[in-house]
């Protein structure tokens, strides 16, 4: 089992920047890869980051060269960071973790909110 907890959501501006924390705890020795989705209302959840053991980081093209998925192993937290952010950026925002013996674990979310 693995238990997650997102943070660092909030409204911003259009062109400015975010940083999402996804704090994991219980069994995070074995867990695979960790990502990030989001899910704008209306729209089904779209998977946009993925950094998989070992560092190797998957991206979405709609947010390819503006986001940035990193880990803090000590930590067992992975971050991201967001520039440029875009109206369209708008969503709630899930951390997600893969287990492959149990299957994926999910946050609450955070709500990211892009608007002047």
């Amino acid at each position: 089992q693995v238990q997650l907890v997102e943070s660092g959501g909030g409204l911003v501006q259009p062109g400015g920047s975010l940083r999402l924390s996804c704090a994991a705890s219980g069994s995070t020795a074995s867990i695979s890869q960790m990502g990030w989705y989001r899910q704008a209302p209306g729209k089904e959840r779209q998977l946009i980051a993925v950094i998989i053991e070992g560092g190797s980081t998957i991206y979405d093209d709609s947010v390819k060269a503006r986001f940035t998925i990193s880990m803090d192993n000590a930590k067992n937290t992975v971050f991201l960071q967001m520039n440029s952010l875009k109206p369209e950026d708008t969503a709630v925002y899930y951390c997600n973790a893969l287990i492959p013996a149990t299957g994926a674990y999910w946050g609450q979310g955070t709500q990211v909110t892009v608007s002047s």
